[in-house]
């Protein structure tokens, strides 16, 4: 897999801070978004390797592997081995392939190690150990309809699109993993994987808690004191319910199997919450006035 300079994708110094990733990172994906740069392939691939730098960087243990190791960090604990392994036959005045070392790693013994590692030559049993591949991440944006239904899509994930059914239900911030969908693996090692996590935004009208929605409703003072219909708009379409006469202010109706579909669960939904907002009128003329003040005496 070609090296990928993740400090160079968040345009960071080696040095940088934990805040100033964090910074980097929030101003980098704003300006590359997919909602803001629609249809523009070479945005959306940029951002997947924000979301990809982000990743890595901000994890304090991520991050110090890949500065040892670099594109080779997911590795980091098979190389280590390999090292105390090199250490034990250096101590004991052996080296691969026949070879002595009186002190540490240097120059060109190091490379050839690490060649020996990757197939490059060098090596006894190390030259042909198999390795994963590196594991691959990509975030994906989703509105609330998006979720609500099982639907197909298309990603550019480091340079190649792939297609993945997303089931209806999924939550903000829920990862998927798609197995063998990483980098290939090294010395016929199995393929790695891609973990794909969902960011659903929030919607102006209905408010998501788990499996449940609440929305609220306006109704005028008139139908709330003396009943009548409202035609209301659910994620699966409209609804005509009925107000009874005398409604007060915040009650709240809930409607058994009009919420959210749980993930993965045929015809298996939260409900839905609707608050009654009472409209009072405003701007009005003598003659109105005059009614509730009448009103207010009986």
């Amino acid at each position: 897999m070609d090296y990928i300079d993740y400090y160079k994708i968040l345009d960071l110094k080696k040095d940088a801070t934990t805040e100033d990733i964090k910074k980097a990172y929030r101003k980098l994906a704003r300006k590359h978004h997919p909602d803001l740069n629609p249809n523009n392939e070479e945005a959306n691939k940029k951002f997947q390797q924000i979301n990809e730098a982000n990743e890595v960087l901000s994890d304090p243990e991520k991050r110090k592997k890949y500065d040892k190791y670099g594109k080779d960090w997911q590795h980091a604990d098979q190389l280590d081995a390999q090292q105390q392994q090199q250490r034990q036959y250096q101590s004991q005045g052996q080296g691969y392939g026949g070879n002595s070392y009186s002190g540490g790693f240097g120059g060109e013994d190091f490379s050839d190690f690490f060649s020996s590692m990757f197939g490059g030559g060098g090596g006894r049993s190390s030259r042909n150990s198999p390795f994963k591949g590196q594991d691959y991440s990509a975030d994906l944006q989703l509105n609330l309809l998006d979720a609500y239904t099982t639907h197909k899509q298309t990603l550019t994930v480091n340079g190649k699109q792939v297609r993945i059914t997303i089931p209806a239900g999924v939550e903000n911030g829920q990862k998927i993993k798609l197995p063998g969908y990483g980098a290939p693996g090294v010395n016929n090692g199995p393929p790695g994987d891609l973990y794909i996590k969902f960011n659903i935004s929030d919607d102006p009208k209905f408010k998501r808690k788990g499996n449940d929605i609440y929305i609220q409703e306006e109704v005028d003072l008139y139908t709330a004191i003396l009943g009548g219909e409202k035609i209301v708009e659910t994620l699966n379409g409209k609804v005509k319910l009925k107000v009874p006469a005398g409604t007060q202010p915040d009650t709240t109706l809930r409607l058994k199997g009009k919420g959210f579909p749980v993930y993965k669960k045929d015809n298996q939904f939260g409900d839905l919450y609707i608050k009654w907002q009472v409209k009072i009128p405003t701007h009005l003329n003598a003659e109105q006035k005059e009614l509730f003040e009448k009103l207010s005496k009986f």
